[in-house]
């Protein structure tokens, strides 16, 4: 069950060495390495969080009430992201498999079907335009949150079909090794977000006044932004992956083993929504302090999980592209590197969130001496998990990568159900503990993972996934 020791490690760069030469000899590419992969993902995530935040700030001087109506529209609408990769994760999978195996014709066509996949899923999702209110009133918020969410999530829904292509177009880039191109849409996208969110929110920039009608018509023209340029780029012929294959390459088999990968990332994803909502009902319990600190905890986590997405990333593309060359000893390697890369960068990250803990509570919002105290516990218990998490990601994307994705779906069954919210309800109604012990449990979830992730990756058997 344990890693690879870091002798063994070493031996890979004379290994791959000697495979670059064997691709080289037979037409293929050097694979790019793990951190040519990681900086530019990294890089990305963080520019988004980034965005995200300016985009809170910017909406958060409308007041309370648009604050949460913002809030709860988005949270829905990223339960439609995490949907979405039920075509995304398949994607990346299958076309790393293809470029591995030198068919770039195949990478393309999955890429094909990809697109038609996410179109399909966005024509679904448009079917929600007229349930947008009731959507929001769902959350149990008040009438003005409702009439303010419902419009804005109907805004949001009605460019759901390029945010959905430009997503699919994004990770199939990636799975192909191609990392920069998405982060120069997305450097454009983000910042057509926020000029369009300054200027509809507060009708700056000759723009009209929208409030927040506006930050959900300023992500829309973004979204806008990045499908057009990704298609624009994909028809020329410029990315990595074109549009030269047939039409004939739109079959049902390649949708099916499409979403036969990334269903299960899918229902995994979903899994994880509906568990962090029960969490947070369960600190609900405690009060309102205990519940302002959780959610600052959360709004950190965006800044904290970029290192993670940036391995995930490289390790699900370089794992799948070396299965698909036939190289599964150099396919492990690749997986155990971003996992060591990974738990050594958000170890750094830990300790900083852990020094930084009293200024990010009060940079983040933290008002009264006890929301303040339990939110610095908070943010020392999310740094101390930071190296639980690396493992969660850098494994769980190197299992997806080879279309194991199943098993990453068991460890969130196992983690999150059983450990942390078992552990808290049993902390809450049978031992009556604090808040606390119930964000203690967070640990107990990583910890269970990690090592149910470590053992199916150092079991082998990801290597025979059938794809």
């Amino acid at each position: 069950m344990s890693a690879p020791s870091v002798d063994e490690l070493d031996e890979e760069g004379a290994i791959e060495a000697g495979a670059a030469l064997a691709r080289r000899a037979s037409g293929g590419g050097p694979r790019p390495g793990i951190w040519e992969l990681a900086w530019p993902s990294m890089a990305m995530f963080a520019l988004q969080s980034l965005v995200h935040l300016v985009d809170f700030v910017i909406v958060g001087s409308l007041g309370t009430e648009a604050v949460a109506a913002v809030g709860v529209a988005v949270q829905f609408f990223n339960v439609l992201f995490a949907v979405l990769a039920a075509v995304t994760t398949g994607t990346v999978a299958l076309v790393a498999r293809a470029i591995g195996a030198g068919d770039r014709d195949e990478a393309e066509r999955i890429l094909r079907v990809s697109i038609v996949l996410g179109a399909v899923f966005a024509i679904g999702v448009s079917c929600l335009i007229p349930l947008a209110d009731r959507i929001v009133a769902a959350f149990g918020v008040n009438a003005e949150v409702v009439r303010l969410g419902g419009s804005y999530l109907r805004i949001q829904l009605c460019f759901t079909l390029p945010f959905a292509v430009a997503f699919v177009i994004g990770s199939a880039l990636r799975g192909a090794g191609d990392v920069r191109t998405p982060l120069a849409i997305g450097v454009a996208m983000n910042v057509v977000n926020v000029v369009g969110n300054y200027g509809l929110v507060y009708g700056a920039l000759g723009m009209p006044r929208l409030g927040t009608d506006g930050s959900a018509l300023a992500s829309g023209i973004a979204f806008t932004t990045s499908a057009a340029l990704s298609l624009w780029l994909w028809r020329r012929g410029t990315l990595v992956l074109g549009a030269r294959p047939p039409a004939d390459g739109l079959t049902r088999a390649r949708a099916r083993r499409i979403l036969r990968i990334g269903l299960p990332t899918a229902l995994e994803q979903g899994a994880w929504q509906a568990g962090l909502w029960l969490f947070l009902r369960l600190v609900a319990h405690y009060g309102t302090e205990p519940v302002s600190a959780y959610l600052i905890g959360v709004r950190i986590l965006a800044f904290s999980f970029v290192p993670g997405l940036a391995f995930s990333t490289a390790a699900a593309t370089l794992v799948g592209q070396h299965l698909g060359a036939g190289e599964p000893d150099l396919a492990a390697r690749s997986g155990w590197r971003a996992n060591q890369l990974a738990m050594i960068v958000m170890a750094v990250v830990g300790g900083a969130i852990i020094a930084a803990a009293p200024w990010i509570a009060g940079y983040f919002g933290a008002a009264g001496p006890r929301t303040v105290a339990l939110t610095i516990t908070f943010i020392w218990i999310l740094g101390a998990a930071q190296p639980l998490m690396a493992v969660e990601f850098a494994l769980g994307g190197a299992l997806r990568g080879a279309g194991d994705t199943r098993f990453p779906l068991v460890s969130i069954l196992s983690g999150l159900f059983v450990f942390r919210l078992g552990g808290a309800l049993l902390v809450t109604h049978v031992l009556h503990g604090g808040v606390v012990a119930v964000w203690s449990c967070l640990l107990a979830d990583y910890v269970v993972k990690a090592l149910l992730l470590a053992g199916r990756f150092r079991s082998g058997r990801w290597r025979h996934v059938r794809v």
